[in-house]
């Protein structure tokens, strides 16, 4: 007779919601604010942007690589679609479009200079995050752009469920997720980016365009930053050239602290919106404690070391 066992998902899976849950516990404990419906939209407010972003900084890492341009490409999108409405007259939706046309060209480039000229992701995304920022400078001139037409900050309304703002942007960024994740799980494309992430040469030997895989991926994560760029200009009501120069790394923390390796091919993008909430949760509730910012770095820090840490165990444990 055979027997049947419970399996519980792989630690990696578990950790970051359990990490979650163990610190809404301590700052519900150290706040009576914290547990507050109007405290949970807030969260969610702030990490939207990071969140989206952070979409895209997980495709690429499932592929073994990485992006440190991603931050300085949002700011440099928000600066676009936000001139080119302000300056030169054109229709909301086609300055939106142009911003995210300028962020995929960025994408598109990353992915080319990895797939044809075969460079590191490392070093091509240090260059075009450098590239991005001179960029952004130069364009707007150091200065933020303001006067923006009321259908680029849609996106920051509100709705009420019972006494709860809740941003529309917010909506848009779970939806994303359940969107990506999908795609990732139940579309052979999707499948194909952790095989390419798992064993690229094995994956090319199965016939599968390994490089087309990638470009593709780079080239989407640029798409992903574009719709950050929007949800960044919907939240400030403004194109600020000097964002986006932390949100690379909180995007990168928000993946690992989700559970992806940083070796490639193995995570769960639902993983990473539950990462963004984690660094969400410790801001917010340091915050609320009085704790000073220096310290909430601090502790990003530390939760950084340990989430690759558990990835290192975890990956030796399974040999």
């Amino acid at each position: 007779m055979n027997k049947t066992t419970l399996q519980l998902p792989p630690i990696a899976t578990l950790g970051p919601f359990i990490a979650l849950l163990l610190a809404c516990l301590f700052f519900a404990t150290q706040s009576e604010r914290f547990l507050s419906a109007q405290n949970f939209s807030l969260i969610l407010q702030q990490v939207m942007v990071v969140g989206v972003i952070a979409i895209g900084q997980s495709l690429i890492i499932l592929t073994a690589g990485i992006d440190l341009s991603c931050g300085m490409v949002m700011a440099l999108g928000s600066v676009v679609m936000t001139k080119f409405a302000s300056d030169y007259g054109l229709p909301t939706p086609a300055a939106i479009a142009c911003g995210i046309a300028v962020t995929t060209l960025f994408g598109l480039i990353n992915g080319l200079l990895v797939t044809k000229v075969k460079l590191p992701p490392f070093i091509v995304t240090l260059g075009t995050l450098n590239i991005a920022f001179a960029a952004t400078q130069l364009y707007s001139n150091s200065q933020t752009v303001t006067n923006i037409p009321d259908g680029m900050t849609l996106l920051g309304n509100t709705f009420k469920i019972g006494d709860t703002a809740i941003v529309y942007g917010v909506v848009l960024m779970l939806a994303l997720y359940l969107l990506t994740w999908f795609a990732l799980r139940e579309t052979k494309p999707g499948r194909h980016v952790y095989a390419v992430g798992n064993n690229p040469e094995a994956t090319r030997l199965t016939g599968i365009a390994t490089d087309k895989v990638l470009l593709s991926v780079y080239v989407l994560a640029g798409a992903f930053y574009g719709i950050a760029s929007l949800l960044s200009v919907a939240r400030t009501g403004a194109g600020d050239p000097n964002a986006g120069q932390t949100e690379n790394l909180d995007a990168i923390t928000a993946v690992v602290l989700g559970g992806t390796s940083l070796f490639g091919g193995r995570g769960i993008v639902l993983g990473t919106l539950v990462g963004a909430l984690i660094v969400g949760v410790f801001r917010n509730g340091l915050t609320l404690m009085g704790v000073s910012s220096v310290y909430q770095i601090l502790v990003t820090g530390i939760l950084v070391i340990l989430a690759v840490a558990t990835d290192q165990l975890s990956r030796k444990g399974a040999r």
